[in-house]
């Protein structure tokens, strides 16, 4: 029963006669949910299989050459790491937002080509700038996705397109001018990586977190804006993943192990994609694990390390294409067995937007016609039915009835 109140006005309510505060707790997307929340067993399954294939490979990669992980092999493939995982840590970033951001690879190249030639000027005289112009770009592309709602695939596409015109200026590759070597810190920057993926992952299995993040994920007609909030975070997201390409460009020119050569990028752009698709996020958005990242980038880096070991030339075009490959079958599974559950707690509604969750009312048995009809008289027995013949002559139980 419902009580009006003056002064009050009721709640907006979504058209399926939902109260919105209700949507909140059994909604993953109030709006266009489906009831139930998401379920991370198929996460947890596929980030035991990376660990295990992590295992076997980091123990083929010991038998074949054992200084590769020691001393300053160990370094130089904890750098590898660091470099292929802020890649993947920008791409994954923008793979939950559901804005892919493709131009990580080629603003890498550029962030390197950058540091190689201003690197005698310091750290932080070539670093800053850069990063600067990279927050700046990312800024303009998210402006472009969130103002006129087009996917970020195609935005960041024609952004790529316009970085690697700057990467084409260049004839020559770029020897690094700086003497700051980043294999001294090689564990801290390790640390540093693994601690960001897992907290994000930790973070984004949060169902209020998940939610938000996730909140440019189309559901019905992709063109229907997701609102202010999916605008935000999406333009962070895409800022933040152009800074984090940055960022690995910078450790690839401060390395000093080879001339930074001014290749488009877009190789680095498809195995930061196929990483972060490795790692369990969806390729739809909003879905992904927690040590998925951490793995995935472990587990191709030390593959990588065994083929130079091995003597084998493998392209990053090559590992990249296998990555998305197998990573597109990771989505489907995740998109399949991480959806809520059918049949668990869906809620029933009624006319009245009144609705119960895990249960419905037994229906009521048929009637029969209400009021009922007065019985006809048939031609043979001209009696009134609703008479009883008995009625007036019959013995009376009230008045003695026997005497």
């Amino acid at each position: 029963m419902r009580y009006d109140e003056p002064g009050r006005e009721p709640s907006p309510e979504p058209s399926s006669g939902i109260p919105a505060s209700v949507l909140e707790n059994v909604f993953d997307d109030p709006a266009h949910g489906e009831p139930g929340r998401d379920r991370f067993g198929v996460h947890v399954v596929w980030e035991l299989l990376l660990l295990a294939g992590l295992g076997l490979l980091t123990y083929l990669l010991w038998a074949e050459d054992p200084a590769a992980l020691r001393g300053d092999g160990l370094r130089s493939l904890l750098l590898d790491v660091v470099v292929l995982g802020l890649l993947a840590l920008a791409a994954g970033l923008t793979l939950r937002t559901a804005a892919v951001n493709l131009a990580v690879g080629p603003v890498a190249v550029a962030a390197a080509l950058h540091v190689a030639e201003q690197g005698d000027r310091g750290v932080s005289a070539a670093a800053g700038p850069a990063l600067l112009v990279a927050a700046l770009g990312g800024l303009a592309l998210a402006l472009v996705v969130v103002v006129l709602h087009v996917p970020g695939w195609a935005a960041s596409l024609a952004a790529a397109a316009g970085v690697i015109v700057y990467i084409q200026r260049r004839s020559a590759a770029v020897l690094p001018q700086g003497d700051y070597d980043p294999e001294r810190a090689a564990l801290y920057l390790f640390v540093g990586f693994a601690a960001v993926a897992v907290l994000g992952g930790l973070f984004g299995s949060v169902r209020a977190v998940r939610r938000v993040v996730g909140r440019f994920r189309p559901v019905v007609d992709p063109a229907r804006r997701r609102g202010a909030v999916a605008a935000v975070v999406t333009t962070g997201a895409l800022v933040g993943s152009t800074v984090l390409a940055a960022l690995a460009g910078m450790l690839v020119a401060s390395r000093d192990i080879a001339p930074v050569a001014p290749n488009p990028g877009l190789d680095w752009t498809v195995l930061a994609v196929g990483l972060a698709l490795l790692a369990g996020t969806s390729a739809f958005g909003r879905r992904g694990g927690v040590f998925g990242t951490l793995l995935a980038v472990c587990l191709v880096t030390v593959l990588l390390a065994y083929a130079r070991a091995r003597g084998w030339t493998v392209s990053r075009w090559a590992v990249g294409a296998a990555a998305i490959g197998v990573g597109l079958l990771v989505t489907r599974l995740v998109e399949t067995y991480g959806r809520p559950a059918t049949g668990a707690a869906e809620p029933v509604f009624s006319g009245d937007g009144r609705f119960g969750v895990g249960w419905t009312a037994p229906s009521a048995d048929p009637v029969g016609d209400w009021p009922p009809a007065v019985p006809r008289r048939s031609p043979e027995s001209p009696v009134d039915p609703w008479r009883d013949p008995g009625w007036e002559s019959g013995p009376r139980r009230w008045d003695g009835g026997d005497r």
